[in-house]
């Protein structure tokens, strides 16, 4: 019986490896707000759910004028998020990092990510948080 040079491991690892590239390849980069960018008194909380889908390795990019002010703050919780308690939140881009092509976020965890911005009332009043939650392509 002849052999066709591959067992059904290297079968398997190869459709893994090619499916890892398609998913690579296939990244979008998002900017947050669109061509509003990442601003005060915009509900991002429906854009994100406007936008969605997201996806593993695609890229937020949060474009901010740095004379306004703003921030991008991981928050650690629905709880927090929703309150706006930045007292555990983490800090991904400070006020001086939105210009020009702005701060990037590669979403590359299975996971629940809250943002807010977390300059004076940006998350309280000027709806300045969102939740995105990336899927894997098939």
């Amino acid at each position: 019986m002849a052999s066709s040079g591959f067992n059904a491991q290297q079968i398997i690892l190869l459709l893994a490896v090619a499916a890892s590239l398609l998913t690579v390849t296939r990244a979008a980069m998002v900017v947050v707000g669109d061509s509003g960018n990442w601003r005060y008194g915009y509900n991002y909380t429906e854009w994100a759910a406007n936008t969605a889908p997201f996806y593993f390795q695609d890229t937020l990019v949060f474009k901010y004028d740095n004379a306004t002010v703003h921030s991008v703050y991981m928050m650690p919780n629905l709880r927090s998020y929703l309150q706006c308690d930045f007292s555990k939140a983490k800090l991904l881009a400070d006020p001086t990092q939105g210009g020009g092509d702005g701060f990037r976020f590669v979403l590359n965890q299975w996971r629940v990510f809250y943002f807010a911005s977390g300059e004076g009332n940006d998350c309280k009043d000027g709806q300045m948080k969102m939740v995105v939650v990336p899927w894997p392509r098939f």
